[in-house]
């Protein structure tokens, strides 16, 4: 899948286009409105993420520029200013969804999932499985030992990430980035705690050891068999 990602902050940008391409997406990038029009406009590109603020066009004027054109190209905007009225605006210009800063990338990665289905091109895997533990991305569930878990948005973005990544121990920065966002600043050992949540829910009764392993000043693994 093609993304054409238009985005001013470089160190956002920066950050996206990382995890957007170890999903295995095709990501250009333009970091001024009037460049990312033309961009869209001569490109065929699968889904558009546009920052409401730029320099040289505002993310609004762009779309509406698109839309005139006839460019119908599922479009994402991100942006600080998050209150009704400016949703609504960017609704009304032809924007499909708004994503409030700061976010966790696995909700960014849901929302373009999302607008992926709406244009019938399921290009993200829709399951993940690692060992018992198989994430149903399209309907936001777990099971594990064919058993239906329930967990909380936290704890399948968590989960969701080191199912992706189970071939690799994820660092604590990582998952603090991918869950909480590229912003975040948790206090104390929040993914500490939610790991242990996530044991509780997943770990059969006497169980010899955890389905997610601790590997000491590194990270974490999911274990897969």
């Amino acid at each position: 899948m093609r993304v054409l990602l238009i985005e001013d902050e470089a160190r956002l940008s920066s950050i996206i286009q990382r995890v957007l391409r170890a999903e295995r997406l095709d990501v250009d990038v333009a970091d001024r409105g009037d460049d990312g029009l033309e961009a869209a406009l001569n490109g065929n590109y699968d889904v558009l993420i546009v920052d409401r603020m730029l320099p040289g066009m505002d993310g609004i004027t762009l779309i509406n520029r698109l839309r005139e054109d006839g460019i119908e190209t599922p479009a994402l905007m991100l942006s600080a200013l998050s209150d009704m009225p400016r949703r609504v605006e960017g609704l009304n210009a032809g924007v499909d969804d708004y994503l409030a800063k700061p976010f966790a990338f696995e909700e960014l990665l849901a929302r373009i999932r999302a607008l992926a289905r709406r244009r019938h091109r399921p290009v993200i895997d829709e399951q993940l499985e690692a060992g018992p533990i198989l994430v149903d991305l399209a309907n936001r569930t777990v099971t594990c030992n064919d058993e239906p878990i329930e967990l909380t948005q936290k704890e399948f973005s968590l989960l969701e990430t080191l199912v992706r990544n189970r071939h690799r121990v994820v660092t604590r920065d990582e998952l603090l980035e991918r869950v909480w966002g590229y912003d975040a600043n948790p206090q104390g050992n929040v993914v500490e705690l939610y790991v242990h949540y996530l044991r509780r829910k997943l770990d059969q009764e006497n169980a010899r050891e955890s389905l997610i392993r601790t590997v000491r000043g590194a990270g974490y693994q999911i274990r897969t068999r």
